[in-house]
């Protein structure tokens, strides 16, 4: 027996691509979701791919541009300190389908020279990644200069952005010089489970998910309508200006990185302030490993990480660290520390103290 439904309801319940009246309420909200944002980002709705994550962005964006495109050349180029779901597509395609992947290293504090780029570049180049700000340092990326540098050798630019929006100022989609720029709305309040793709018009796409012609024939699956609405909800209210303050929350991160260091055998990765996002920081502990600092941590209250979430429960070292020149030992010692748009100077010396107790504790170990 079928369900009958009714008023405001109609959007909710009904499936975007059906005809009935609920399917249609569902569609016209989905359209006018992609209508706001596209008004945000300064770009056509039709070059806005609704996906479900940021995982899913950039592995779309990386897969699909790369063998949408692979009659003009299967030279790619990456960074080695990029997100696993760019890192790992990169590889698959290395190893499965035929591509070679030139990996570009960093500086010491992990920044990705532009004129790395344009020494790395050869005519049957298609498609250069190269994130916008590390997520496991807080590196920022020269990725506008870098993107411009694509354009004019015809070579399609992919930015993971994901840890970019809602932490650093951003006016059109343009302004990093991207062909494809991934991001995802729980990084900035929104829901999680909901991501995007900006793919610049008429950049061709093969999808990675078959079976319906949704998001103009780039991403089959019905639309996550609730998570999507959500999405595009936070990037109106958290983006300009941007939910994590730069001004309030760097003068914090200066407060904990040198209270942390004030602890022996400890050492910041990544640039200095502000040349990496303002609520990031990552240091190692000699003689410790992150596992036992991290539930130490969490015992007294603080969240904290050792890179990305994504890799968690891995055995192996950072390898953005790794990239950076830290051994496996180093590495292995790694804790972040990203504070939140509402933390407080008292929260930020509890963390600290509460470091301070935690590494000599395991120290006593051994």
């Amino acid at each position: 027996m079928g369900v009958v439904v009714r008023g405001a309801e109609l959007a909710a319940f009904g499936n975007p691509s059906s005809i009935h009246a609920a399917g249609r309420s569902a569609r016209a909200l989905l359209d006018e979701s992609r209508e706001r944002l596209a008004v945000l980002w300064g770009c056509r709705p039709s070059e806005i791919v609704f996906t479900s994550g940021g995982t899913e962005a950039n592995n779309l964006a990386v897969l699909g541009a790369a063998r949408a495109r692979r009659d003009r050349g299967r030279h790619l180029i990456t960074s080695a300190v990029e997100h696993p779901s760019v890192r790992q597509a990169f590889e698959y395609l290395a190893a499965r389908e035929g591509f070679e992947v030139t990996i570009l290293s960093t500086d010491p504090l992990g920044v990705i020279e532009p004129e790395e780029v344009r020494r790395a570049l050869r005519p049957d180049t298609t498609l250069v990644s190269v994130m916008a700000a590390n997520n496991e340092v807080g590196t920022l990326e020269p990725v506008r200069e870098i993107g411009e540098l694509c354009r004019e050798h015809g070579v399609c630019f992919h930015t993971d952005a994901v840890q970019w929006f809602g932490k650093e100022p951003v006016g059109a989609i343009d302004d990093f010089a991207a062909d494809l720029v991934a991001a995802c709305a729980h990084k900035l309040g929104g829901p999680r489970g909901a991501g995007v793709l900006y793919a610049r018009s008429p950049l061709p796409l093969q999808p990675l998910l078959m079976g319906g012609s949704q998001e103009n024939d780039r991403r089959a699956g019905t639309e996550n309508l609730p998570a999507i609405v959500g999405l595009v909800t936070a990037w109106e209210r958290f983006t300009k200006p941007p939910l994590f303050d730069r001004s309030r929350l760097e003068p914090l991160t200066a407060l904990l990185e040198t209270r942390c260091l004030a602890i022996e055998g400890t050492r910041r990765w990544g640039p200095p302030l502000p040349q990496r996002l303002a609520n990031t920081l990552a240091i190692t502990v000699s003689g410790c490993d992150s596992l036992s600092l991290l539930a130490g941590l969490d015992l007294a209250g603080v969240c904290a990480s050792s890179g990305s979430a994504c890799s968690a429960g891995s055995l192996e070292p950072s390898h953005v660290l790794t990239s950076l020149g830290a051994s496996a030992t180093e590495a292995s010692g790694l804790v972040r520390f990203s504070l939140g748009p509402e933390t407080t100077r008292a929260e930020v010396m509890a963390a600290a103290e509460a470091l301070a107790a935690v590494v000599t504790r395991v120290r006593k170990r051994g």
